[in-house]
């Protein structure tokens, strides 16, 4: 009923929407996808960088629980700039029952200040699965953080755009055998510059996975055609996938939403990086 009602909330909000709320159908996506890469571990730690209200990791949750895991197995960590959204965060994950010692969470800014931590160790935490759908083309600030180790192997995202800021915050904080997936908008496939030269390095350390089109107006707030892009720090494939899933939904009022057999469709392509003319292709 929570989420039912948020939903509801998030499509009534408009622009604002998009501060803490990831569609329902793109978190099934994700979490289908994150589920099964996890589905031999009997313990599993899950973080989202920009966790809004939850919702995204709330439906990682139930697809690992679905695998047969104990709810007592996963780890929660959430991180969220908004003081308002963050109390939903973490009014969202303990109503949910999940115990107060698997769930941690930060009130900051992403990409200023990193966490998680373990403090025990002082060096940054390791998890199984990094999920993501930050603020698209937000500007940002990188005066002084050519040093920080997030950013140092591959470059500083633009000013004008910290979408590939937010990506590399992920991976550091992935697990050498986790799995990531991430909302971003269209652009990140394509725009030169500082995102070019980070781009190319993903490719050549092999950690892209992954990307899956998804349709126009699906999200709340805006209708720029956006992403899923999956990645790795290791990889055995040496291609990357391509799904278009974009052609594949229903209009509900306003708004465009993958149906069950879409989210299906994509998942399966996924799991068997299968070839499908018009539908999906290996790249080298």
């Amino acid at each position: 009923m929570y989420e039912y009602l948020i939903g509801q909330f998030a499509s009534s909000a408009g622009k604002k929407a998009g501060e803490f709320y990831t569609p329902h159908e793109v978190s099934e996506l994700m979490a289908e996808i994150v589920a099964y890469s996890l589905k031999d571990r009997e313990r599993i730690s899950v973080y989202d960088p920009t966790s809004g209200s939850g919702s995204l990791l709330i439906t990682i949750g139930k697809a690992i629980e679905k695998q047969g895991k104990s709810t007592d197995s996963i780890r929660y960590f959430a991180q969220e700039i908004i003081e308002a959204t963050y109390n939903l965060i973490r009014m969202n994950l303990v109503m949910r029952g999940i115990i107060r010692d698997n769930i941690s969470t930060s009130n900051n800014d992403t990409l200023r200040n990193d966490w998680p931590r373990n403090t025990l160790k002082d060096e940054p935490l390791l998890v199984d699965a990094v999920v993501s759908n930050p603020p698209y083309s937000l500007k940002w600030n990188p005066d002084g953080m050519a040093a920080d180790p997030r950013f140092q192997n591959y470059g500083l995202a633009p000013k004008s755009a910290a979408d590939f800021a937010f990506l590399l915050h992920d991976l550091y904080h992935l697990k050498y055998d986790g799995i990531l997936t991430i909302v971003l908008p269209h652009g990140v496939l394509f725009r030169g510059g500082e995102e070019e030269r980070i781009r190319t390095q993903l490719l050549k350390l092999n950690q892209i996975d992954a990307v899956i089109g998804l349709p126009p107006n699906i999200f709340f707030g805006t209708g720029i055609p956006t992403i899923i892009m999956v990645l790795r720090k290791s990889r055995e494939q040496k291609d990357v996938l391509f799904i278009d899933a974009s052609k594949g939904f229903e209009k509900v009022t306003a708004k465009n939403k993958l149906r069950a057999r879409d989210i299906r469709k994509a998942v399966e392509v996924w799991k068997d990086r299968k070839e499908l003319e018009g539908f999906s292709r290996r790249v080298s």
